[in-house]
């Protein structure tokens, strides 16, 4: 027997406008999955989406973890499931290499073209959708999808295990960069401006900025317009810059220092769960030090101020 549900609370973005509505609830298409939401995060996109990234309205959200409410596969319903956000037409050739990340018809959950998780109920293709062990919990789950992004670092670049590598920020993707890299072994020196956020990240962290000129690798993930200038200042010539920063807006860039320094710029996005999910399950993420408030989806609005203020990390929203 189908399932009845009501209408559902959803999110709503619009014009720097943070609202919370009554909707209906998402139709299932074939293929996709019906996920009643437990838990969802706001990262610094969905920040960047409200300052008119994407020139974005509609319900935002991409960070969760939900129960499997109706499938088409029998085995997934009551599971609990954490989802890669990218809808991809699984044809073309970006699809055919392994890449549907970058299918140029694809949507995004949250971000282009299909709703967000920032609601009771979402859709997304059971191909998208990873089970989450028993062993991890529901806190720590909600840190697949950003720490899959850290990981895909290492998947871009090959980084040698005794060269260190300057990890510039100290905010929710700066400290799971961190984790991401020492756990495969890397030498992080770990640079920011709140001591007690670099507390969490362990190892070598520092709060001046790093020496000019010192390090092969560098990873901005500072979220600040003038990251990439203090990235390439820190870069040695022919040095690699990971950029990890998403902001709303043209960020200016110097090109001179980047030219005579012969830098190379990485840009780096999504991930693979495959490569995020172990490290959860292995203790890496700290998740209970990196959550800093919790509000039910009817506060988003305080919700949303709250992640906006200087030094908070994660804020978690739930439903009803």
């Amino acid at each position: 027997m189908k399932p009845y549900y009501k209408g559902m609370l959803a999110v709503h973005l619009e014009a720097g406008r943070v609202e919370v509505r009554e909707a209906p609830i998402p139709p299932r298409p074939r293929g996709f999955a019906l996920l009643r939401l437990i838990a969802a995060g706001i990262c610094n996109t969905d920040l960047e989406l409200q300052r008119g990234y994407y020139g974005f309205r509609g319900t935002p959200g991409h960070e969760f973890v939900a129960e499997v409410a109706e499938a088409d596969s029998a085995a997934l319903i009551g599971k609990r499931v954490v989802g890669e956000i990218n809808l991809a037409c699984g044809c073309c050739e970006w699809c055919r290499r392994g890449l549907g990340r970058h299918c140029p018809t694809r949507t995004v959950l949250g971000i282009v073209r299909h709703p967000g998780a920032f609601a009771e109920y979402l859709t997304l293709p059971e191909a998208n959708l990873h089970v989450v062990p028993d062993a991890i919990s529901t806190d720590t789950a909600l840190f697949t999808e950003p720490l899959a992004a850290a990981c895909e670092i290492l998947d871009q670049v090959d980084i040698p295990a005794d060269a260190p590598v300057a990890v510039l920020g100290d905010g929710k993707l700066g400290l799971l960069i961190a984790f991401a890299l020492r756990a495969a072994g890397r030498i992080v020196h770990h640079y920011g401006k709140h001591p007690e956020k670099l507390a969490i990240s362990g190892g070598d962290t520092f709060t001046e900025p790093p020496p000019a000129a010192a390090y092969d690798f560098v990873v901005d993930a500072t979220g600040h317009p003038n990251g990439l200038r203090a990235a390439a200042a820190a870069a040695r010539p022919r040095g690699t810059v990971i950029l990890k920063s998403t902001l709303h807006g043209a960020v200016p860039v110097d090109t001179a220092p980047i030219i005579v320094n012969e830098l190379t710029l990485v840009g780096s996005r999504c991930g693979r769960f495959e490569a995020s999910l172990p490290l959860l399950a292995g203790g890496c993420v700290p998740a209970e030090r990196l959550i800093s408030a919790r509000y039910p989806l009817s506060a988003a609005p305080e919700a949303f101020a709250r992640a906006a203020e200087p030094g908070a990390l994660k804020v978690v929203l739930t439903p009803r």
